[in-house]
């Protein structure tokens, strides 16, 4: 995720970086409408994941993709966020933003496009209800061609929990043949109210699971590495490759669900499709 999440945002922290990729080099030829003008992208990913951040059952998920662009001044999308890049010059770009999180679902682990697979070791914790989160990012590209991109987002959260996360990455990009490959590390910070939503654990869900009681602290939610690439398939359509192998940070780790059923690594796979037209 790099958003969250797990469900939408975690799985897609990848294809938020193929977005950037599209946004600044899309395929030769691809309509992205008159100069500031809207471009629509539609597309499905199916993406095997773990059931929830944390979790040592797999899931696969397939997530319609809808993303509105106006010129390289407005974005939206469920994974990206709605955005503004209200500063966008020898680049910098930083403005606004705003991302939903998904709820997370005792019953199997709380992807709304579950299609196999999910996981019960949630049973007794209780839902978590969905999240929105407001705050802002900035981001440098930098280095020969700008090939290096650096990126910080800070959002607040409300519904669902009422912390806040931060969100830090950065990635190199390169074309290999027709294709556009980038890769790099990233890290997510979340505070204690964020991290005893997902990790704590209350005397009233210790009793419903037998788990011992655990107050989680803020600080490094997880870490590790992502990648995508993206392969145009004509003037109009591209697939994406996206993959992260990350880590959780010790105050999210060190929860009895983690440790008792749950899992550090969390890898991720998935395989997008979009086509794009311009209005």
């Amino acid at each position: 995720m790099r958003a969250g999440t797990l469900g939408f945002a975690m799985l897609l922290a990848c294809p938020a970086e193929a977005q950037e990729v599209r946004q600044s080099a899309p395929p030769p030829g691809a309509a992205t409408g008159a100069p500031g003008g809207w471009s629509i992208t539609i597309g499905a990913a199916p993406v095997l994941s773990p059931a929830w951040q944390g979790s040592r059952d797999m899931a696969l998920s397939l997530f319609p993709d809808l993303r509105v662009n106006y010129g390289d001044t407005i974005f939206a999308s469920v994974p990206d966020g709605i955005g503004w890049n209200a500063v966008n010059r020898d680049g910098w770009r930083a403005g606004p933003l705003a991302k939903i999180r998904f709820g997370r679902d005792e019953r199997n682990g709380g992807s709304p496009f579950l299609i196999a697979g999910g996981s019960d070791a949630l049973a007794g914790m209780g839902d978590v209800k969905s999240a929105g989160e407001v705050g802002g990012f900035v981001e440098k590209a930098f280095g020969p061609r700008r090939a290096w991109r650096a990126r910080a987002e800070v959002r607040q959260g409300f519904g669902g929990h009422d912390g806040v996360v931060a969100d830090l990455s950065a990635a190199y990009r390169t074309r290999i043949g027709r294709a556009i490959v980038s890769a790099g590390p990233r890290m997510t910070l979340a505070s204690d109210a964020f991290m005893r939503t997902y990790f704590g654990i209350s005397a009233a869900q210790s009793a419903r699971t037998g788990l011992t009681p655990y107050r989680a602290d803020g600080g490094v939610l997880s870490y590790g590495l992502g990648g995508n690439m993206v392969r145009p398939l004509d003037r109009r359509s591209a697939i994406t490759l996206f993959t992260s192998l990350e880590r959780l940070g010790s105050p999210a780790a060190d929860s009895p669900l983690i440790r008792e059923r749950g899992r550090r690594m969390q890898a991720t796979l998935g395989l997008g499709y979009g086509f794009r037209f311009g209005l």
